[in-house]
């Protein structure tokens, strides 16, 4: 055993007393200390806690995450979660396309239809539940049509045009179109004062509307053929939407009766005049029924190889400048000056199926007459058919509806 002195037993407890309270400071101030030192009372405990954090707000379309091309007849849709919309904007260059926000602001849907082969960004401003904005932006790629591939509407009446009131409303395409249905959806016909009617499809080119009778006088119409972009079948797409409207002038109706050889103008329900005629001899009858002036010529060369009469054929003409001239049918029927057949006229028919009359007479008539004006004919055995011409009122409205595709 060793033994120590009283002086360095003192001096070895005071060693071991420090070295104790230098233990015990290290570990209050040391990272490792316990949950129950930093809980008594110090300023740390009584910090409050942090608030929970803010959800995003998610903005997305009804695109998904396609990396192909967009079909063109693609309704755009752009939705919010976690917060909702403030603005959406879609363009593509100086294309913008039109939408709306929905009530609650979390969704927009567009009003509008996509073009092809065009790069579109959708631009939206999003408010988060904390009040903060977020942009977003996202990008696609609309795909890519040729004229081939889209089919372009034609609309008669024209603009601003002042027509008869057995004026149909045609509508033709340059490219077949297979769905009627989905156009159809997409074409309407509104009037003031309103009339019902129908749409009529003679084929995938050509589509008619018509009132279920003839027009009113002084009826203003609209045509809106709201087909851009929607598909037509076979991967055909609409090119353009059009819209047009034309005014529906004095009710002017021709009684043609071959028989008497015996044409009586009204206008409006007054007779303004009966003027003598001649209509198609045997061989060339002049079709009976409704038809429509088609369109109107102050000359016309008629040339009867047009409709089938070789030079050969006694029967052939070649007249030149035939004036006061007014197509009834595509086959070659008109209504025209004829003053080589003055002296039958009123007592036999001796044309080769068209109307003839005096220069004078058919100078008036040509004069108050214009595009749809209505000619009734009576008296022969042949009839008119719905395609020769504007040939709607030969069919009975309850027929020509089942021609609609709805």
């Amino acid at each position: 055993m060793t033994s120590v002195l009283p002086g360095a037993r003192a001096g070895l407890l005071a060693a071991v007393c420090a070295l104790a309270l230098t233990t015990a400071a290290c570990q209050a101030s040391g990272t490792t200390a316990t949950p129950e030192a930093i809980g008594s009372g110090s300023p740390r405990a009584e910090a409050t806690p942090s608030d929970p954090p803010v959800a995003p707000v998610r903005v997305s379309t009804n695109l998904g995450r396609k990396t192909k091309a967009v079909p063109v007849s693609t309704t755009l849709q752009v939705s919010a979660e976690g917060g909702t919309l403030r603005k959406v904007s879609v363009a593509a260059g100086d294309t913008t396309l039109p939408g709306k926000l929905n009530a609650d602001k979390t969704g927009w849907k567009a009003s509008g239809r996509l073009e092809p082969g065009l790069d579109y960004v959708v631009s939206s401003v999003a408010v988060r539940s904390d009040g903060k904005v977020r942009h977003r932006k996202a990008r696609f790629h609309t795909q890519d049509l040729t004229l081939d591939q889209q089919t372009y509407p034609s609309v008669a009446p024209l603009q601003g045009e002042t027509v008869g009131v057995g004026m149909p409303v045609i509508v033709t395409f340059d490219v077949a179109v297979k769905d009627h249905a989905a156009f159809q959806k997409h074409m309407s016909v509104t009037s003031s004062p309103h009339q019902k009617g129908s749409w009529y499809w003679l084929s995938d080119h050509e589509a008619h509307w018509r009132p279920a009778r003839y027009w009113k006088a002084g009826t203003d119409v609209t045509v809106d053929v709201d087909i851009n972009s929607v598909p037509a079948g076979g991967g055909i797409y609409g090119q353009e939407s059009r819209q047009v409207s034309f005014h529906v002038g004095d009710a002017n109706i021709y009684k043609v009766n071959a028989q008497t050889h015996q044409m009586t103008v009204t206008q409006n329900g007054k007779v303004l005049r009966t003027i003598p005629i001649t209509t198609g001899k045997a061989g060339f009858t002049t079709r009976s029924g409704t038809k429509v002036i088609i369109e109107k010529f102050r000359t016309k060369r008629m040339n009867s190889e047009t409709v089938g009469i070789s030079q050969s054929n006694p029967e052939y003409y070649n007249i030149d400048d035939v004036e006061y001239a007014m197509r009834l049918t595509y086959s070659g029927e008109f209504i025209h000056a004829a003053p080589w057949s003055v002296g039958s006229q009123g007592y036999a028919n001796v044309s080769h199926g068209c109307t003839g009359m005096s220069t004078s007479n058919a100078a008036w008539l040509y004069g108050i007459s214009k595009r749809g004006d209505v000619v009734e004919y009576t008296g022969t055995d042949r009839w008119m058919t719905m395609t020769n011409g504007y040939g709607d009122w030969n069919v009975p409205f309850k027929e020509y509806k089942q021609g609609s595709a709805l």
